[in-house]
Parts: structure tokens; sequence; C-alpha cells
């Protein structure tokens, strides 16, 4: 594949709703969860600050249309404007548009459905406003864009999937450029309790909730959160160009159980290769992990690391331990990191981790996000 140029990146999260808000959160070592007290317990989640949430709420008021939307098309419409003004792109210009969500409308989803089991009737917004492809159409109407408008769900991996989706299509020459991206609201009691059920949420008293790439940890450690990000891709290299595109990979594995991977990460192994397979592997110099904080999903993926890099063993990174884990805007939000990195060339070390060695400079990045289902997505980024 030729390279594809990122012109601009946005996001909003608990870490700020600028790429200096964001870098700067990264410089320090404070996580950004907090207690929270639903109806039947307490855990940890990681919201995006009040301050933030302002702009929401902005948002939210300044078309009537938008007061019944759900969270995660608002997240998405604002990173999304921040994201095309950066790289300068028009009203009405002729771009696609693929963003996603692993559980979509989840807070309104809810509401609804409890509205259902009190009066046993729906109100009318409660279909358009609850469909997945409502974010990629909102953001459409928002940005008065001309082009395809695809929103999908591909659990954990879904903001990754968008990108290589949107790769392909500059590839073929379907569109000049692209808006990729992911969006996530999942923080409902509903939603808590269903990680609940999986035995992975964290039970931590003090310290860092999210042990993320903590290889001594003895418990799982995963904490939801909540954010969008998007990216705008185009086909030609430019003087707006932040970073490249120089490789992606994407693998499945034959699953054992409905959540599982293998021991050392099959479709990692897969997708790393596959997005490298036009560099020598001695080439990247750091790995964003997928890394969800739980001892087998961090454990399987390093030993994917070691599988496919042997000796050459670049230097290991996550930001789960920060912003906890955002479901389909996750690897996304791996992206920017990726990104930053990239453009401060600066590291950003897991504080609690091993200490690594580091390359004297920082050339080549490689993304990773995976789902339930094995569904590993891997991209590689240079500057």
């Amino acid at each position: 594949m030729k390279p594809i140029s990122i012109s601009a990146f946005a996001s909003i999260s608990p870490l700020g709703k600028t790429s200096e808000e964001v870098w700067n959160s990264y410089l320090d070592t404070n996580h950004r969860m907090t207690k929270t007290t639903f109806k039947n317990f307490t855990e940890w989640v990681a919201r995006i600050a009040d301050e933030d949430l302002e702009a929401i709420s902005a948002l939210r008021k300044a078309d009537n249309k938008y007061k019944n939307l759900d969270n995660t098309v608002l997240f998405a419409i604002y990173a999304s404007r921040i994201a095309t003004q950066k790289a300068g792109w028009k009203t009405g210009d002729d771009f696609g548009i693929n963003i996603g969500s692993s559980r979509g409308a989840t807070a309104l989803f809810e509401k609804y459905h409890e509205e259902f089991l009190q009066t046993g009737t729906s109100s009318t917004l409660s279909s358009p406003t609850t469909t997945l492809g409502n974010i990629s159409s909102w953001i459409a109407h928002d940005l008065k864009s001309n082009g395809p408008e695809i929103s999908h769900s591909i659990t954990c991996s879904t903001a990754l999937h968008s990108l290589l989706n949107g790769v392909a299509w500059l590839q073929a020459g379907l569109c000049d450029k692209f808006l990729v991206g992911g969006s996530e609201a999942p923080l409902t009691e509903f939603t808590v309790a269903q990680m609940k059920a999986l035995k992975v949420y964290s039970k931590e008293t003090e310290g860092y909730p999210c042990k993320a790439f903590d290889l001594e940890k003895t418990k799982n450690t995963m904490v939801l959160g909540e954010g969008a990000a998007a990216v705008c891709l185009e086909n030609e290299i430019t003087e707006n160009t932040i970073a490249k595109i120089k490789g992606i990979g994407y693998a499945t594995e034959v699953l054992k159980h409905n959540t599982s991977v293998t021991a050392d990460a099959e479709c990692f192994q897969k997708s790393m290769k596959m997005a490298c397979k036009n560099i020598d592997l001695d080439e990247v110099d750091a790995i964003v992990m997928h890394a969800p904080g739980t001892i087998k999903g961090d454990s399987s993926e390093i030993n994917a690391v070691k599988k496919v890099f042997g000796n050459h063993q670049p230097f290991l990174t996550t930001n789960k331990w920060k912003l906890g884990h955002t479901f389909g805007a996750s690897g996304l939000l791996n992206f920017e990191l990726g990104l930053l990195m990239l453009t401060h060339q600066k590291l950003i070390e897991v504080p609690f981790a091993q200490p690594q060695k580091k390359p004297k400079q920082i050339k080549k990045i490689i993304v990773n996000a995976v789902g339930f289902g094995g569904n590993a997505v891997s991209v590689l980024i240079s500057k």
C-alpha cells in the first residue's frame, strides 16, 4: 500500500478535549478514574471532566434536533468538527465518514427500555436515536458533507476497523479524503454490571485502579471510560500531514470461549506481521498495546510481541491505566497516543511497569486493538 496521510486528529476523553490538554495529561503520572455510585454498587469509572462536558452540553443546545441524541453521537460530532477544522476541510466537501461504536446509544437505549417496561409503549424517537447508523449520519448532517456514511460495531477494535475501512476506500480511489473514528459513552449501571459479571472489573482500593501492563498483578483490573476520537485521512501527502499510515494488519482467532484469546494472541501475531510486511521488524520503535488491564488480555498480547519481534522488543506502552477502557473508541485513543509520541519525540511510560530500553529516535509505532471475537487490528504509523 502507498502511505496514507494523517492530516488531523481530535478527541474528547477523560484526558481533555484538545491535543495540548491530552499531551499534558500524559506527561503526569495521575490516573483519571473516580469512584462512582450507581443504584446498586459503587465502582471505578473514567469520566470526561465536567468542564469539558460543557462543550457537549452547548452542542446539544445549539440545535433543537440534537437535544434527543445520545452522548455517543454528540462526542463524535464534537471530535469530528475539530478534526475537520484542523485539516482545513470545508462545509460541503466530498469525503467519506466511518465512525463506529461498540455499544452505541447505551444510555438512551436503557432509558427507552425502562420506559417501555413501565408503560408498555415506546417513544417515537426510540428507534432512530439508538441505531449505530445514526452516528455517522448525524456527523454528515452536521458537517454537510458529501460522500459515503458508514457506522459499525466490531467490539473493542471498532475504531481501528473504521480506520482500516477508510484506508481501503482511499487505496481503491473511491475517495480522496475519509473521516474515521470511534465513540463510546458506556458509563451506565447495566454496562458496568456486564463487565462485573465477566469477573474482569477492578476491585482495587488504592493506587492505580487499572493495572494495565503490570505483569505482576494477580487479579483483573479493567475499568470503563468514555470518549471519542476522529482522524482525517487523505490520499496525498501534503504540508498538513502530521504522520503517515505505512501499514495495516488484521486477523481473527478461532475462539474457544466467547471472550477469550489464545495464550500468545495468535490474532495479534498475524495482524502485527501483516502491518509490518513491507519493513524490517527492527524498524518498529514502540507499540501502543490494547492491554485492557486483565491478566490474560495483557499477558497474551505481550507474548504475541515476543513471538513476533524476538530479541528486538519495541518499547511497550498503554493508556488504559490512565483513562480506562473506552470500548469502541479505545483503538483511536491508542492511535492518538502514538501520534503524540511521534510528534513530541517522547515515549510515555506506564508508571508501575518495569523500566525498558528506549530508542534514540521514534520513527515507527504500531498501534493495537482487539475485541470480543478475537478480532485484532494493528496499524503502523510513521513520521
